[in-house]
């Protein structure tokens, strides 16, 4: 029996079901507004730096609130469109929890992201991240060793290092000499230095062999060279210094000296909890079993290699020792070559061209015989 063909649908006829007509609920004019948050707070949030940072930014022009520069102190809700030089920046409106990196800087290495000598620099070996960057936690100088701490937020970063929170510092000095116990005390009363007066919280002598001595100092201060400056005072040098304590971050002995140990989220939580700093209400992030494994592995960074141009590279010597700079290459000159073309007249050799040369050595051979 034939199927019957199917009846098509007149779409001018009622619909099988019927419309529900919607009415568009009208907003209430007695409804609070939408609160708003800082702009230069969740900037600092989002780890583009400190709030004195973010303040400088936003008072340069870069930061833009729905198209019209930002001003400074306003406030922005998620509904709003913030961009840093006309990219998009997605702000922290929900407090994430930061991450925070132990490193053990060797000596040899600057605490600075811009450097016109192109020294080696710690910011060349940390591993990237989204939505932000890494602030370094205080500096340390390129003959000063120890610990240094990153971080993603700028309110953490700025809790330890603004003077008025006077956090701890600890340091092994090594000096060639020793202090007396009136230099000792003096050390602790106070000295007078080219920026002010300056002293150690404490300072305990931890033994020495030969000429060498080690102390134990504890400064609540992060001035430029502070340590080195105090015992240079009495003519003793400062031949290693070593920062083993930022307030309540010790540097643990199996992170080996430029290696990297990134804290646990209940490690972050107690450092917010010490800061006075609010915790993400959000329940912390399942780790699977590898994250787990390298959360509390201690790893060892790899530099980034960086590119550099034919003006940066070092003019090279000559034969005849004249010193000659590097030419860039023109975008024409530096692409790579096409392969030539075959000639399209071009005759293809043959068997038979082999075989010739043969045939003409036997005919000879039998002309010789006749």
């Amino acid at each position: 029996m034939a199927r019957p063909f199917k009846t098509q649908r007149d779409p001018q006829a009622t619909p099988r079901r019927a419309k529900t007509n919607f009415t568009k609920l009208a907003t209430d004019a007695n409804a609070p507004p939408e609160p708003t948050q800082r702009l230069h707070k969740l900037l600092a949030l989002a780890g583009l730096g400190s709030r004195r940072d973010m303040e400088a930014l936003i008072a340069s022009g870069r930061v833009t609130v729905n198209g019209a520069p930002a001003t400074q102190g306003q406030g922005v809700t998620q509904h709003d469109t913030v961009r840093l030089d006309s990219r998009p920046v997605k702000l922290p409106f929900i407090a994430e929890l930061p991450q925070v990196l132990i490193y053990h800087k060797p000596e040899g290495e600057i605490v600075s992201q811009d450097d016109p000598e192109g020294r080696a620099s710690v910011f060349d070996k940390l591993p990237k991240v989204k939505n932000g960057k890494w602030i370094a936690i205080g500096r340390l100088d390129m003959n000063t060793s120890g610990l240094l701490i990153f971080t993603t937020s700028g309110e953490l970063a700025n809790r330890f290092m603004h003077p008025r929170y006077e956090v701890e510092r600890e340091y092994a000095v090594r000096i060639f000499g020793e202090l007396t116990e009136g230099q000792m005390t003096q050390l602790k009363e106070g000295i007078e230095l080219e920026d002010g007066p300056a002293n150690f919280d404490s300072i305990t002598a931890q033994g020495g062999e030969g000429a060498n001595h080690w102390y134990q100092v504890i400064l609540r201060e992060g001035r430029n060279r502070e340590v080195r400056r105090l015992f240079e005072a009495f003519q003793l040098p400062v031949s290693r210094l070593m920062r083993v304590r930022f307030g309540p971050v010790n540097l643990p002995p199996r992170v080996k000296r430029g290696s990297m140990l990134k804290l646990e989220q209940k490690e972050v939580v107690g450092l917010l909890e010490w800061a006075d700093l609010p915790v993400p209400s959000a329940p912390l992030r399942q780790l699977t079993q590898r994250e787990k494994l390298k959360a509390t592995t201690v790893f060892t960074p790899k530099v980034r290699k960086q590119r550099i141009s034919a003006l940066d590279r070092p003019p090279r010597v000559g034969a005849d020792g004249e010193t000659r700079p590097y030419r860039a290459k023109p975008d024409a000159v530096a692409a790579k070559k096409p392969a030539p073309k075959r000639p399209a007249n071009r005759r293809v050799r043959q068997t038979s061209d082999l075989a010739a040369p043969a045939m003409q050595k036997k005919g000879d051979r039998n002309r010789g015989r006749g």
